[in-house]
């Protein structure tokens, strides 16, 4: 179906299923963990505390991991809900989540200094949005309610953004059949299931037109292949994340869905219960794309404690994609090095 193809994975492997009798064994999915987005909003706080020094402050979380955000948060960084918690002349984070021109403008209004570390795969949503609207479209937003990208997101044109997370809302939209309709879609939805609803609309709405590439991210995507490929070959799966990530909740549900007897959501090592892993031989490890890899590094820790000490990584996808950090952020050139690219541009002229 047009519009939500499931990447190519690079170099996928099948794992061999664990043999009784030879020890406890961990599939450890790759990739995993961190994504290009999430990189790249963690080391804008990192380079504006650098600049600028504490306090700074982060409307909502920078991205939804609790180690990370505790870990600013020792450094001086001041996470708030709103832009009318931060003092006027402040300076100000805007989370990788991404925010409604409505808060940019009342940031502007208290005079605030804003980095902006939306991700730039979310930023394409929004422009989406702009342009569709532009051109006369009504909006259905696959997504979930209460989550901050889908509020940046519908903030860009409320009167013509619908919300839809699941068949109830899908059946509860209205539309004539001269309305011009196009669906979109979070970032980090559960693949699977934004294609169960993007063909409820399709039902319901057969003029619906798909968007021309993706919105669900890279990340997402290739985080959940690597699961279905782990899943039927394990007794549990634990995914390392925090549990107001929505990519990394999503995984729990891929793995469930395509096979893993079991599995749970962690934070760290230490929330792995004992009962989980009576009778089990085989355990799957995944992380969301949120999560630093040093959490993961306690999960198997943990995990080579209890007696899975076979260790076998299987990877399905190789990421090679960065963003750069804002503008205002980024390391200046020395001047040297910016004359000699001046003469460069005069010499090609």
């Amino acid at each position: 179906m047009g519009g939500m193809t499931e990447p190519v994975a690079a170099g996928a492997a099948t794992p061999a299923p664990a043999t009784p009798g030879t020890g406890r064994k961990v599939y450890l999915a790759a990739p995993r963990g961190y994504c290009a987005g999430v990189d790249r909003a963690v080391d804008t706080v990192s380079r504006a505390l650098d600049l600028h020094g504490a306090p700074l402050y982060v409307r909502k979380e920078i991205v939804h991991n609790r180690y990370v955000v505790e870990t600013f948060e020792k450094r001086g960084v001041i996470f708030v809900d709103e832009t009318d918690d931060v003092p006027e002349g402040a300076n100000v984070v805007f989370s990788a989540h991404g925010v409604s021109p409505a808060v940019r403008e009342r940031a502007r209004s208290l005079d605030l200094r804003t980095f902006d570390a939306t991700c730039p795969l979310v930023t394409k949503v929004h422009n989406e949005v702009r342009r569709f609207v532009k051109q006369g479209y009504q909006i259905v937003l696959i997504g979930h309610h209460g989550h901050e990208e889908v509020e940046g997101t519908a903030g860009e044109a409320p009167d013509a953004v619908h919300l839809v997370d699941g068949a109830a809302d899908v059946d509860a939209l209205s539309f004539d059949r001269d309305t011009k309709l196009v669906w979109l879609s979070q970032t980090t939805l559960s693949v699977d299931e934004t294609v169960q609803t993007v063909r409820l609309l399709q039902e319901r709405f057969p003029w619906i037109e798909t968007p021309p590439s993706d919105d669900i991210c890279y990340a997402t995507q290739n985080r959940q292949i690597a699961v279905k490929a782990i899943a039927p070959q394990v007794d549990l799966m634990i995914v390392v994340g925090s549990a107001n990530s929505s990519n990394s909740k999503r995984l729990v549900e891929v793995a469930l869905q395509h096979g893993a007897g079991d599995a749970h959501l962690v934070d760290f090592a230490a929330q792995l219960d004992l009962a989980w892993f009576d009778g089990v031989q085989a355990v799957g490890v995944t992380s969301g794309a949120s999560v630093p890899e040093i959490l993961v590094e306690g999960v198997l820790d943990t995990l080579a404690d209890l007696g899975f000490s076979d260790t076998d990584e299987i990877t399905t996808a190789t990421e090679t994609t960065t963003f750069a950090l804002p503008r205002e952020l980024r390391p200046h050139r020395p001047a040297a090095d910016q004359s000699s690219r001046s003469r460069g541009r005069s010499a090609a002229r």
